[in-house]
């Protein structure tokens, strides 16, 4: 989607900036890792086709993801932005006849970045996003059986299990968002800040004092 490309979102210990192309070298190191493999059902793929998929991502209108950095570290005006990254968040907008519904992935890739909380903040900022900038009024997450971590994370944040699928060892949870969900979305993000993603690359230390 091209209606983040210049956009920042930022968290307590989270920032949120679009995938670009300096980022597919280290997410293409990442998904080399059998465990991110098989945690998020995907193929390994060559670093060209990492390219590909990283313009797909950027111009599919059906495709929004922001990459994760860690704040502390992007803080740091000698550290390259690629060096603070630790994950990624997605929005697909998965069916054509209903723009409104979304399927959310969230992976923390860097396993000392694990069980600190990023994770559900990054997910409340995405989510707040999709809501108020996407119109997204249903969330919908697809988690192996065998990542219960990520299953308890999202019942945590009140999704509830809709089904599992044996054949392809998935279980689905979803959440409709009504107006006290919305509302409690909001709250839970209202610290959140949209910055212009140009404009605070050339002024990291600056912005983050603020």
């Amino acid at each position: 989607m091209r209606i983040n490309e210049n956009t920042l979102l930022e968290g307590h210990n989270a920032v949120l900036v679009p995938y670009n192309a300096e980022h597919v070298p280290r997410y293409h190191e990442w998904m080399k890792s059998p465990e991110l493999q098989q945690l998020t059902a995907s193929e390994p793929l060559t670093l060209e086709q990492e390219y590909d998929m990283q313009k797909s991502w950027r111009e599919d209108d059906d495709k929004c993801t922001f990459i994760i950095l860690d704040k502390q570290r992007w803080a740091d005006t000698s550290v390259k932005e690629e060096q603070c990254m630790v994950g990624d968040v997605n929005i697909f907008l998965t069916d054509p006849t209903d723009p409104s519904l979304a399927e959310l992935e969230v992976m923390v890739a860097e396993p000392s970045h694990r069980g600190k909380g990023i994770g559900k903040e990054v997910t409340r900022m995405m989510m707040s996003y999709g809501v108020t900038k996407l119109g997204v009024k249903k969330f919908e997450v697809k988690i192996g059986l065998d990542n219960q971590v990520s299953v308890a994370m999202f019942k945590k944040l009140h999704f509830q299990e809709v089904s599992v699928c044996k054949v392809f060892k998935e279980v689905t949870l979803e959440m409709t968002v009504d107006e006290p969900i919305r509302a409690r979305l909001l709250d839970d993000t209202a610290d959140m800040k949209e910055r212009d993603y140009r404009q605070t690359c050339s002024n990291r230390q600056e912005l983050v004092s603020q």
